[in-house]
């Protein structure tokens, strides 16, 4: 069933595919970064750490069923009296349900789009033309990390969030087994967003492979010691691998590094 749901989600991003390239559409803002932090990603608190602020919701297309959670992408407003040339960089919290635009920013992200002089005449505007590509996300010092959520129960119950996901990625199976197993795999399910669970895990502790997608490109990444035995709830637990594959599709060129 869980490879089924992948090779569905591979079919239809290929119909999307070329996401490198360069897409018209309209953003806005909320003035509280809240609401774009405890929304359908499940990132709370920690989205800050994601996009220092500079964070955006965004509906089916890029949302993708929380497929899309903590993809980054670099948007910028195309009216050239308000809005400079270089845009901004955003990292994708929550999901938009504003049918007038494809995303909402943070007043900070939003701003950032701004000429000099110009950040509250783009605030008052509310609504304007963008153009936006998606780009890798950089985490340079920074392993993906999982933190186990409060609603986990040794040994019934295990509910992780994935932090850090870098590269121009999804994250579509992750699988768990105690450490040193080679064949005693538990496929874990998307409860939402960013937010994995099972209730079938070993004792002891665990190691995770990640089934990760790039364009038309996959591979499983394997990280052999994440959770120590006894792991406990609210805990961040670095993962010991780095994410940073940049898609590869099927398509023609069309990113010409103007930005």
């Amino acid at each position: 069933m869980a490879y089924f749901v992948w090779l569905l989600f591979l079919l239809l991003s290929s119909a999307t595919a070329c996401d490198r390239c360069v897409h018209q559409s309209k953003a806005t803002f909320v003035s509280s970064i809240e609401a774009l932090s405890s929304g359908a990603c499940g990132y709370g608190s920690l989205a800050l750490s994601l996009g220092n602020g500079f964070l955006a919701g965004s509906g089916s297309p890029l949302f993708k069923y929380g497929v899309g959670c903590g993809s980054c992408f670099q948007i910028r407003c195309k009216n050239p009296n308000l809005c400079s040339g270089k845009g901004t960089k955003v990292t994708l919290t929550d999901r938009n349900y504003d049918n007038r635009t494809d995303f909402v920013l943070s007043s900070k992200a939003f701003m950032a789009m701004a000429n000099k002089g110009k950040a509250q005449d783009i605030l008052k505007a509310g609504i304007v033309n963008v153009e936006y590509k998606r780009i890798p996300c950089e985490y340079k010092n920074q392993n993906l990390a999982v933190r186990v959520e409060e609603s986990s129960q040794k040994p019934y119950y295990l509910q992780l969030k994935l932090l850090y996901q870098g590269g121009q990625t999804e994250v579509v199976a992750i699988d768990v087994a105690r450490v040193g197993s080679s064949s005693s795999w538990n496929s874990m399910n998307r409860n939402y967003g960013a937010v994995w669970d099972t209730n079938r895990f070993p004792n002891g502790a665990l190691q995770f492979r990640f089934k990760v997608i790039s364009g038309y490109g996959s591979r499983w990444i394997l990280a052999k010691y994440v959770l120590p035995a006894d792991w406990k709830t609210g805990v961040v637990y670095d993962t010991g691998v780095q994410i940073t594959d940049i898609a590869q599709e099927n398509c023609s060129p069309c990113d010409y590094g103007t930005w």
